[in-house]
C-alpha cells in the first residue's frame, strides 16, 4: 500500500511539473488520507528519490534558495548609465536641490519608484534619480560584473604594504584604517593591492575583501570649507567636476586622461599658476605648511622611502582629489589615507 501511495505521489508531481492540471483532484484526495504531516514526509521522501544523486536538498541549499541574490552587496541595483555624473535630487524632480551625485558605472539599492523618478542609496547619499539614467535588472547585473571591482578595506589602525609579500619586507607606505584599495591580486596569506598605481602587499588577516561598485558623492565631499578666497573657491569648482574621468600614466588632458601630476598641472595652469609635470619636482613650490592649516587649493604630497611619488588637491573638510590611478581615474579621498610628506601652498591669499 505504501509503494502505491509514493507511486501516486511521484505520478502527482510529475504531473505538476509538467502542467497537468487534471491530477489537482487527486492530490486533495491524497491529502486528505494521508493527513498534512505524513503527505509532507511523503512528498520530501519522494523528492529524495527523484533526485539524479538519490540526495536530500540540505536546509542551506533551501535557504540559499529563498535569500534575495545580492549583487555587489545590492539586492535591487541600479547602475548609473552616464557620461559623467548622474545628478541625486532630495525630491522626485528636477527642481529639487542636490543631495549628491552618483559618479557613472556606480552602483546604487533602488528603494522606490515615483513615475520617472527613482529613489535610491548609494554610499552616504539616499534621494531620487531620473529612470532613463539607470540600469536595473539584468542590465545591470551584467554591467556590475563588467565593472567591479575587488577592494581591501584596512582593518588595524595602521597597515603596512609591503614591497615584497613578507613581514621581512621594506615598508611601502602605511595606509589608515578604513581606507579601501583596489585589490591586484589574492595571494593567501597576502594581498597584492595598487594604491595610486603603485603596487604593493598587505597582509590579508588584517583587510576586508568585498566586490565593490563606485558609490554616490555626498554634497559635502564635492563641497568645501567657508572663509576662502573667490580664487580659491573656483578653483576647487573647476576641479571636482573632472572626477570620474580617466587616469593616464604621463597624461595631461582633463578630459581624455591624465596622471597625478598632470592633474594638478593643468588645475594651476587655468589659473596663471605654471608647474612641471611631476610630482616630486611639484613640491619644490610654494610655501611649505602644516597639514593642519591647509586651505582648499593646496597640494598635499605622498610618497614612501623613495620619496615624493604622488600630488593631490585638497578641497576642504579633510578632503582631496586627485587622479589616483588607472581602476579609480579621478577621485575624491581623504587627505590622511596615506601619511602625506608635505604640504605646499601656492596661492597666497
Amino acid at each position: 500500500m505504501r509503494n502505491h501511495i509514493k507511486n501516486e505521489w511521484k505520478k502527482v508531481i510529475a504531473g505538476c511539473l509538467a502542467g497537468a492540471m487534471a491530477l489537482v483532484p487527486h492530490i486533495s484526495v491524497l491529502a486528505a488520507n494521508q493527513g498534512s504531516a505524513g503527505v509532507s514526509a511523503m512528498f520530501n521522501e519522494c523528492l529524495v528519490e527523484g533526485t539524479d544523486a538519490g540526495k536530500s536538498v540540505s536546509d542551506a541549499e533551501v535557504t540559499a534558495s529563498t535569500e534575495p541574490k545580492t549583487v555587489c552587496g545590492y539586492t535591487n541595483l541600479g547602475v548609473a548609465n552616464v557620461e559623467n555624473h548622474l545628478n541625486i535630487r532630495e525630491g522626485a524632480g528636477e527642481e529639487s536641490e542636490l543631495a549628491g551625485k552618483l559618479p557613472r558605472d556606480a552602483g546604487c539599492e533602488i528603494l522606490s519608484q515615483e513615475g520617472e523618478w527613482f529613489q535610491i542609496q548609494s554610499g552616504d547619499v539616499t534621494g531620487y534619480v531620473k529612470g532613463e539614467f539607470l540600469l536595473t535588472g539584468e542590465a545591470a547585473a551584467q554591467r556590475a560584473d563588467e565593472v567591479k571591482s575587488i577592494v581591501a578595506v584596512s582593518r588595524t589602525q595602521t597597515l603596512n604594504a609591503r614591497v615584497e609579500p613578507n613581514t621581512e619586507s621594506t615598508i611601502w607606505v602605511t595606509i589608515a584604517e578604513g581606507e579601501e584599495m583596489q585589490m591586484v591580486e589574492d595571494l593567501g596569506d597576502w594581498v597584492k593591492v595598487d594604491i595610486d598605481g603603485d603596487e604593493c602587499y598587505v597582509a590579508k588577516e588584517y583587510v576586508e575583501l568585498s566586490e565593490q561598485l563606485p558609490k554616490a558623492m555626498t554634497m559635502t565631499e564635492i563641497r568645501y570649507g567657508e572663509g576662502i578666497s573667490n580664487v580659491r573657491v573656483d578653483m576647487i569648482q573647476y576641479a571636482c567636476q573632472f572626477v570620474g574621468n580617466r587616469y593616464v600614466w604621463g597624461g595631461t588632458s582633463l578630459t581624455g586622461g591624465v596622471d597625478c601630476s598632470g592633474f594638478t598641472m593643468r588645475i594651476y595652469e587655468k589659473y596663471g599658476i605654471y608647474l612641471p609635470h611631476s610630482s616630486s619636482a611639484q613640491s619644490g613650490y610654494g610655501t611649505r605648511i602644516d597639514p593642519s592649516e591647509a586651505k582648499p587649493g593646496d597640494l598635499f604630497f605622498y610618497g614612501n622611502g623613495g620619496g615624493i611619488n604622488h600630488v593631490a588637491m585638497y578641497i576642504g573638510n579633510g578632503q582631496i582629489v586627485h587622479a589616483s590611478s588607472a581602476k579609480t581615474g579621478i577621485k575624491i579621498s581623504n587627505a590622511f589615507y596615506r601619511s602625506p610628506i608635505c604640504v605646499t601652498r601656492l596661492i597666497n591669499d
